[in-house]
């Protein structure tokens, strides 16, 4: 069973920068695309950035320019690095790895993200 560990949420003031980072139970190598997706109250969750195994990398309009996604093989951690935060950011920033064989999409539980006007 695949596990992932999402940590690095908290509180920050707008403009501040926070760095996510999501930890897997086994090898990275096997998913092809791992992703940050994030869910405000009352929204639905929406995807934030992906990056796939050949690391390659997308991102939402909402936060190109200011969120990068990376991937440390050799830790098996997927990492979201935030700057110039809104408080529009806020929500639970989840982790999701993916794959096609076999098929399978894995959550993490979540990490609060609070951005203070």
């Amino acid at each position: 069973q695949v596990q992932l560990v999402e940590s690095g949420g908290g509180l920050v003031q707008a403009g501040g920068s926070l760095r996510l980072s999501c930890a897997a139970s086994g090898s990275i190598f096997s998913f092809d695309v791992m992703g940050w997706y994030r869910q405000a109250p009352g929204k639905q969750r929406e995807w934030v950035a992906v990056i796939t195994s050949g690391g390659t990398t997308n991102y939402a309009d909402s936060v190109k320019g200011r969120f990068t996604i990376s991937r440390d093989n050799a830790k098996n951690t997927v990492y979201l690095q935030m700057n110039s935060l809104k408080p529009e950011d806020t929500a639970v920033y989840y982790c999701n790895a993916a794959r096609v064989t076999p098929w399978g999409s894995f959550w993490g539980q979540g990490t609060q993200l609070t951005v203070s006007s």
